[in-house]
């Protein structure tokens, strides 16, 4: 209805006063409220054609090598660089690449050393917010993934990836020099580093160098005095929270390392290697000692039980059964040649 045929019907009602005039005004509303939006006043819920909706999950960009589809043409430019290889960002620092940039936002908090995500209870800091969230599942105790075989249950779910490939007896990654093989990529690099001699984690105080990050840490601790892991029976600490566990067998009694030759039961799966021979197959007969490689056997019982001194000073003549014994005797003597 338009307003010159509502002041026509109402003609009457204006006269009246300005109180009579607004009820007319609200009545208008209400009715001009009514033809444009009907479901706004009945609470009848408007029909949705059903093209809209599967518009709303439709991924109409799809990758053609493998098939997966996006929903944005920004999140398919992303993932295509899984195919080529392509990574675009480059720290300016280490030269290091990456195929987005936020990872790259992330990964340069290595060389700033910043950590914007701080655990409100223990105030620990975190580079990213997603390893914040896991760490604050040891305060919770909170272990949402749970493996379906054996119940035991992981904070991450990458460790419970990680810990199916031990019911499936899968280790997909072998070592092309001696055969080992491991359950995932990262394991089999950090071994590669036992063959090439490298040892990208240098200790600040002493300069020692090593392997894993995971082995500097504890290194540390050697310097610190921290011994974060305490026994709850009998309160002794440890560095390493492998030697504590191997430590509460002595309370529990357990052994689970059995030799399958005698039968005989071991705390700590180091202990039965020694006992077996397993990873130090060389043993000396005179001492009993074990070795993991043969040079090194050979070396032991050459030096030791020969008595042959093999490392030779050129300035004075003086020998020695032991590299580093030469090295610290004459340190300035930059080249040395074994006899």
């Amino acid at each position: 209805m338009s307003i010159r045929n509502f002041f026509k019907k109402h003609k009457k009602s204006i006269i009246l006063g300005p109180w009579t005039f607004d009820l007319m005004l609200h009545e208008m509303e209400e009715k001009t409220q009514y033809e444009e939006h009907p479901d706004f006043i009945t609470g009848e819920k408007p029909f949705i054609c059903s093209q809209t909706e599967m518009s709303q999950n439709e991924k109409p960009f799809t990758c053609q090598q493998c098939g997966k589809s996006f929903k944005q043409k920004e999140n398919l430019k992303v993932h295509t660089r899984i195919h080529t290889g392509e990574k675009p960002f480059t720290c300016q620092q280490c030269g290091k690449s990456f195929k987005q940039k936020e990872n790259l936002k992330v990964h340069t908090r290595i060389h700033t050393g910043e950590k914007p995500f701080t655990c409100q209870q223990c105030g620990k800091s975190f580079k990213q917010k997603e390893n914040l969230k896991v760490h604050t599942r040891i305060h919770t105790g909170e272990k949402p993934f749970t493996c379906q075989q054996c119940g035991k249950s992981f904070t991450q779910k990458v460790s419970l990836t990680l810990h199916m490939k031990v019911h499936t007896g899968e280790t997909p990654y072998s070592c092309q020099q001696c055969g080992h093989r491991f359950t995932e990529k990262r394991s089999l690099e950090i071994h590669l580093r036992i063959h090439s001699g490298e040892k990208p984690y240098s200790c600040r105080v002493c300069g020692r160098r090593f392997i894993r990050r995971e082995d500097l840490k504890s290194h540390t601790r050697v310097h610190s005095g921290e011994k974060p892991h305490t026994c709850p029976q009998c309160g002794k600490s440890f560095t390493q929270k492998g030697n504590l566990s191997t430590h509460m067998r002595v309370h529990s009694g357990e052994k689970p390392f059995v030799c399958v030759q005698c039968g005989s039961s071991f705390r700590s799966k180091t202990r039965m290697r020694i006992h077996t021979g397993g990873d130090y197959p060389f043993v000396c007969d005179q001492c009993g000692k074990s070795f993991k490689f043969k040079a090194h056997f050979n070396n032991h019982h050459m030096r030791i039980h020969s008595g042959e001194d093999c490392f030779v000073c050129h300035q004075c003549e003086r020998s020695f059964t032991d590299r580093r014994h030469l090295e610290n005797h004459a340190p300035q003597y930059l080249v040395t040649e074994r006899v």
